[in-house]
């Protein structure tokens, strides 16, 4: 956001263009945006360049109409090699002017993004009433700012956008043109803003601190965790947001008292020793409701992995407990190294994520990008 906030503190207006549908093969998912400034400067990415250059011709438009418009982008035989998606897909890019007048609390938005504070913008994108497209609500956890013209489509996109907000989810969400369930006419965006998720890694190992990397890569708040304080240091994992010395499941169990977990939190045990492995994945195997984690996995080979699950059943875990474990952690790659193997555990977890089948594309069908998080 930072170039679109210096432009608005500047007193400028810019033109944002933001993915706010898909279908089929789409490059980039809903949220994916492009900032184009008055000077012209573009940042960011609607399409990775297949349609980029419309797209840009458009946010000229609407910066010297300073009215906002939709655009679906498709493909059909005759359009392969001019605007279109040559991957196949259709997308919709709602493009919007965003200045000092347009949107007066950018500025607060912006420092909730930053604090990472949870915050959701509700931005009416398609309307049989042209006077409605581009209106937005800025929705929080316990306040609303602004209104799209109607209490009834205030009170009802407020409530859904709370459900998307805590979950962490950016999508579309449709009504009647004035906010009635059940039918539609209006179409409005909704783009979410939480913290990251967190990947909490126990071990302080080369190992770790490659998944360290990886997940940091990937948008994770990382926390290394080992009792051993002459390996966990900062120094050592430069990557990790915080490195905590502290027998495993002591941390974990402070984290779970402390209400720091949540639906969307990685746990990796990597230390692959009895006697810290099996204390924390007793921990963290039985956490359910708000606080169950998306992931969890240890590393070991498969004479390791044996012998935790025998330990773990005598410490009383049953096979609905087990079944949650991935060990080994990783996805079969074949690698070797650190690096390598920090790659692995990385795809596991985002197939995980969004349901995929960890196949090459090559040998599997259907869909290249999958559309929802199972």
């Amino acid at each position: 956001m930072s170039p679109l906030l210096a432009a608005w503190r500047r007193g400028e207006t810019a033109a944002l263009a933001t993915v706010v549908h898909t279908e089929h093969s789409a490059p980039r998912p809903p949220g994916a945006s492009m900032l184009v400034l008055a000077d012209g400067t573009v940042h960011g990415s609607v399409s990775g360049g297949c349609v980029e250059g419309a797209v840009y011709e458009l946010a000229q438009t609407v910066l010297a109409d300073r009215a906002a418009a939709l655009q679906r982008f498709g493909i059909s035989d005759e359009q392969a090699f001019t605007v279109g998606l040559t991957c196949g897909g259709t997308i919709d890019v709602f493009v919007e002017p965003i200045g000092p007048d347009l949107f007066t609390g950018l500025d607060r938005l912006a420092g909730d993004v930053r604090a990472g504070d949870p915050v959701a913008i509700a931005t009416v994108v398609e309307h049989p009433d042209q006077d409605w497209i581009g209106r937005r609500i800025v929705v929080r956890p316990g306040s609303v700012d602004g209104t799209l013209g109607h209490p009834r489509a205030d009170d009802a996109v407020t409530d859904d956008v709370r459900g998307l907000l805590d979950a962490g989810t950016t999508g579309t969400l449709a009504y009647g043109p004035a906010g009635e369930r059940m039918e539609t006419g209006m179409r409005v965006f909704v783009s979410s803003f939480q913290p990251r998720p967190r990947m909490i890694v126990f071990g302080a190992i080369d190992f770790a601190a490659a998944v360290a990397q990886q997940g940091a890569f990937l948008g994770y708040r990382v926390t290394v965790c080992d009792a051993r304080g002459v390996f966990a240091t900062p120094s050592r994992f430069p990557a990790a947001d915080e490195v905590v010395v502290a027998w495993p499941h002591d941390y974990l169990e402070q984290q779970v008292d402390d209400g720091l977990l949540d639906r969307r939190t990685v746990i990796c045990v990597l230390t692959h020793d009895p006697k810290f492995d099996v204390p924390v994945l007793d921990v963290a195997l039985r956490l359910d409701g708000a606080q169950r984690p998306a992931f969890i996995g240890a590393m070991g080979s498969r004479r390791t992995h044996l012998d935790r699950l025998a330990r773990l059943r005598e410490a009383g875990l049953g096979d609905d407990h087990l079944a949650r474990l991935s060990s080994p952690i990783g996805l079969d790659l074949g690698g070797r190294t650190p690096e390598e193997t920090a790659v692995s555990v990385m795809a596991e977890i985002i197939a995980q994520r969004w349901g995929g089948s960890g196949l090459p594309l090559s040998a599997s069908g259907g869909r290249v990008h999958h559309e929802h998080a199972p």
